[in-house]
């Protein structure tokens, strides 16, 4: 199973063709999506704008090799690691999460558009790291929607409790779910099954939702997120802070204050 190529097995009774088309159509689902999210929640405009106003603030001018500095620890440190999330549970299944994410994705793009056609013969490492991605994102996204969910983990809420923010981990779940239950029943070679085509169609419909559901998910927040670190790191080493007040080593002093009596109650 771990290292069968499914996508070169599935194009033996589907056209290559359309397994590429397939993907170039998701692309244009991601694309489509972003635009909207940008052009309705105008989360970008603000975004340029709240970055021009801090610019006024600035108390230095950074030059281009400032920046570019700033701009590489920022991907280095912060976007590669999450390291906004702390050295806790949730950064480490986010890390899990993202990371088999990629691969899943990297590895499904090179075997469809370049191991289903013709005779080619898929090298091992590309579904080693399909499956070892979709077995990431399993274990990263079950455990941050099981245990490690604010309104689970804080607010007592059932981990079944189901909102619209959800749609975005939920479908990327059921990607790589339904992903390696088709991989396993394909890789069986049993006559006359009928399962790997369920858990095929299965695995459609949850691509479908997950990359056409852009607009109405978090899928957008990889784009937004790193542009936001990236502003952040740069307006602290200009001095703007993004308008907000310099960080202080104590709290300031107002007198006395109010003088309150001892409690005389439990």
């Amino acid at each position: 199973m771990m290292s069968i190529n499914p996508f070169a097995v599935l194009a033996e009774s589907v056209p290559s063709l359309f397994l590429q088309g397939f993907v170039v159509i998701m692309v244009g689902l991601v694309i489509i999506g972003t635009l909207v999210d940008i052009i309705h929640k105008k989360n970008v405009k603000y975004f340029f704008n709240n970055a021009k106003k801090a610019k006024l603030s600035a108390t230095r001018e950074l030059g281009t090799g400032e920046r570019v500095s700033v701009i590489a620890k920022t991907v280095v440190h912060d976007i590669a690691t999450t390291a906004e999330l702390g050295a806790g549970k949730r950064r480490v299944a986010h890390v899990l999460g993202m990371y088999g994410t990629i691969l899943f994705w990297i590895a499904s793009v090179v075997m469809i558009f370049c191991y289903t056609s013709g005779d080619k013969v898929t090298p091992t490492v590309w579904p080693m790291m399909w499956h070892i991605g979709a077995i990431l994102t399993c274990i990263g996204g079950y455990w941050f929607w099981l245990f490690l969910r604010v309104d689970v983990l804080a607010e007592a809420y059932p981990w079944y409790r189901i909102i619209k923010a959800d749609l975005f981990v939920l479908a990327l779940l059921a990607c790589a779910t339904f992903g390696l239950a088709w991989s396993y029943t394909q890789s069986l070679n049993l006559e006359n099954r009928w399962d790997d085509q369920v858990f095929l169609t299965l695995y459609i419909v949850s691509n479908l939702i997950l990359f056409g559901g852009v607009y109405w998910s978090k899928f957008a927040h990889m784009f937004y997120k790193p542009g936001a670190a990236i502003q952040k790191n740069l307006a602290e080493a200009d001095g703007s802070r993004d308008n907000l007040p310099p960080l202080a080593d104590a709290p300031k002093q107002f007198g006395l204050g109010i003088k309150r009596e001892e409690p005389k109650h439990y």
